[in-house]
């Protein structure tokens, strides 16, 4: 059978450093029938000259290469635009800090026949892996993302960003990409996907490569706007109405969330044991073994036992041990990191879901406002 063609679509906003890794590999896919989009949106380094030589139109260099320039106007308007224009009968997405292997399309291409009656196919997401560095941000991110492949389903709810393809025509009758999310645009299309009826498959062995992940800033950010994300994604597809498998691409973040709260606690049960101590002048625990603030501090104590046992059992407690296990150095310097990469996490996601909160209440990110105004 003639391969059918399959339009592979990237969006850059100021990744320079990046362009030419990620083309260079895809310009490499064993899959004879690709054409390949580029959007910039807007880069404000030097993205748009170096696009300017990938450039290739004609495929005169290999698969064609498309370069689309727009203003800053978001990744899910960039992957729009390159939906609509695609001439392909199944349409790739990918990210530019990406490095597909040579096989990925070809790969995703062997999973789009159904298995059974009831499957209607019309997006398949492959598995990322995230290069480590020698940080502790990088090598915690790196296996907190393998632990979520690890006991992924066939059948999944998330055809993720960097290494998903959809079927065209399908993608286009629900929508496409929604220019109003600024982020989870990937989580929000797979959902509407199958709300129509449709079903998402993992393909394991269709693997692309992410440029590790470093800095504290950078992985706080991107927490947080998981987070804000999120709360849309509550909001318009509630679980008791939502069709489809469940989220089976959370990982560690619900465990994540409440270790802020847990040390909060333990902080606010301190102070009045620590006030007692200040008055009474005397640290005698016969005295003060009988004082309510006792009892909490005690209970405060509790309280850090359920975090421990939160940071060493489960999913969170995985990543946590494989990271310390390939810690150069001091264990205890890599322990204390993790431990204060972990609450850092917790803080960027309740900062991200109180933002999410106030965007819905005002109406903002694409939210229908909570509280409307009556019109005279």
């Amino acid at each position: 059978m003639e391969p059918f063609l399959v339009s592979v679509t990237v969006c850059v906003r100021d990744g320079y450093d990046w362009i030419s890794g990620c083309l260079e590999a895809l310009r490499l896919q064993t899959y004879p029938a690709i054409e390949i989009l580029v959007v910039n949106d807007g880069s404000s380094d030097d993205a748009e000259s170096i696009l300017d030589q990938w450039n290739d139109p004609e495929g005169l260099n290999g698969h064609p290469i498309r370069v689309h320039n727009q203003g800053q106007l978001g990744l899910a308007a960039g992957r729009q635009w390159a939906l609509k224009h695609a001439k392909g009968e199944w349409v790739a997405i990918t990210d530019i800090d990406v490095r597909p292997e040579q096989d990925w399309i070809s790969n995703l291409v062997a999973e789009i026949q159904p298995v059974s009656d009831d499957e209607r196919v019309v997006a398949v997401t492959g598995r990322t892996v995230f290069e480590r560095a020698d940080d502790l941000v990088s090598r915690f991110r790196s296996v907190e993302i393998a632990s979520k492949y690890r006991s992924r389903p066939r059948r999944t709810s998330l055809a993720n960003g960097p290494c998903s393809m959809f079927h065209r025509t399908s993608l286009l009758e629900v929508g496409g990409f929604d220019p109003e999310w600024y982020h989870a645009e990937d989580m929000e299309v797979s959902l509407r996907l199958i709300e129509a009826g449709g079903t998402i498959v993992y393909a394991p062995e269709a693997l692309v490569r992410h440029v590790p992940e470093t800095g504290i800033t950078r992985f706080l950010n991107k927490r947080k706007r998981d987070a804000r994300a999120h709360v849309r994604i509550v909001r318009h597809y509630p679980k008791g109405k939502r069709a489809g498998p469940g989220f089976d691409f959370l990982g560690s973040s619900a465990m994540v969330l409440i270790l802020f709260p847990l040390w909060l606690a333990i902080f606010i049960s301190g102070l009045p044991f620590l006030y007692e101590i200040y008055r009474l002048g005397t640290l005698d625990w016969e005295q003060l073994s009988v004082l309510w603030e006792t009892k909490v501090l005690i209970g405060s104590f509790i309280l850090l036992f359920l975090h421990e046992i939160i940071l060493w059992r489960g999913p969170l407690g995985v990543v946590n041990r494989t990271v310390l296990r390939s810690a150069k150095g001091s264990k205890i310097k890599a322990m204390i990191g993790v431990r204060r990469l972990t609450i850092l996490w917790s803080i960027a996601l309740w900062h991200g879901l109180i933002l999410g909160c106030l965007d819905a209440v005002s109406g903002k990110h694409g939210h229908k406002p909570l509280l409307r105004t009556k019109k005279n």
